[in-house]
């Protein structure tokens, strides 16, 4: 009886069901306490500096819909682009691999042309005043 308890418990530790069901609330616990560990010490150090913390968090961003959406764009054009050369060069096998690469080429080229357009109106911006 004790030895099919033992060869069952050996089982279940060797398929790793065990140490999912340790590690994944640990992992989500070390995970939220970080974050707010990290937000706590962020405060202390804008307090330090002088700086209201809840000043500082209510900023506007002025261009993140246009980051956001180029991001978007270049990704769903990535995505697009991945799925035709994936059809024209391997047409019998699907391959993640293109859509991938695609995906973080294009969506990189969004985020770029977001930061060039930013770039662009801060410098109109300072030649008008």
């Amino acid at each position: 009886m004790l030895q099919k308890q033992y060869l069952k418990n050996k089982k279940l530790v060797m398929n790793g069901e065990f140490l999912i069901a340790i590690l994944v609330p640990l992992g989500a616990f070390a995970a939220i306490f970080g974050l707010f560990y990290l937000k706590n010490k962020e405060n202390m150090a804008l307090i330090e500096k002088g700086i209201n913390p809840k000043e500082y968090t209510n900023r506007p961003a002025p261009y993140r819909s246009l980051k956001w959406g180029l991001l978007l764009m270049g990704a769903g054009l990535g995505l697009l682009l991945g799925y035709l050369l994936s059809k024209q060069f391997v047409p019998d096998n699907d391959n993640p691999v293109m859509y991938f690469s695609m995906l973080a080429i294009c969506g990189g080229a969004g985020l770029f042309l977001s930061y060039r357009i930013e770039k662009k109106e801060t410098i109109d911006n300072k030649i008008q005043e």
